[in-house]
């Protein structure tokens, strides 16, 4: 097996996000990668503005694809948001020999979310030697600085198994 075929997937897209972000319209270039690698997250056009271990910022505007009969954005969108605040935030923080999967996550709605959202998560997890479960929150809020909905995802990490 090659180095490069070991590689975990988020170190390629932490590689991907020092390359890019430094550039006129990296972040934007990096955002559509991210949804062409992972394709549902990719469906609500959101971008990563800021990507380090341990936290991620994640900006949504709202257009009429991520909307719901209320006018607001839908809950689906507020959730998948809210995952990959916490996935990036997470994941980046992981060994290579470590990896993630979300079991479980919940969303709590506060107000109808409307115009530019960003969502933020900030998580310090465990050394994993392991299968742990591990809480990683995110907030997402409007041009107002006001919280439409907090995210828990529930994170099962563990240890990459040898391949012989």
């Amino acid at each position: 097996m090659t180095s490069s075929s070991k590689t975990n997937p988020i170190e390629r897209l932490q590689r991907l996000w020092q390359r890019l972000q430094p550039l006129p319209g990296g972040t934007w270039i990096f955002s559509r990668i991210l949804g062409w690698v992972i394709p549902y997250t990719g469906t609500i056009g959101a971008n990563v503005k800021v990507l380090e271990p341990g936290f991620a910022q994640i900006h949504l505007h709202d257009h009429r694809r991520v909307r719901n009969h209320l006018h607001s954005v839908h809950a689906l969108a507020l959730a998948n948001l809210g995952e990959v605040a916490s996935g990036l935030a997470m994941l980046g923080t992981l060994s290579s020999d470590t990896r993630g999967i979300p079991t479980r996550l919940s969303i709590e709605f506060i107000k109808k979310a409307r115009g530019h959202l960003v969502a933020e998560s900030h998580c310090s997890p465990p050394i994993v030697t392991e299968d742990t479960d591990f809480e990683v929150y995110a907030n997402i809020r409007d041009a107002d600085g006001d919280v439409v909905a907090r995210t828990t995802v529930n994170w099962r990490l563990g240890p990459v198994p040898n391949e012989s």
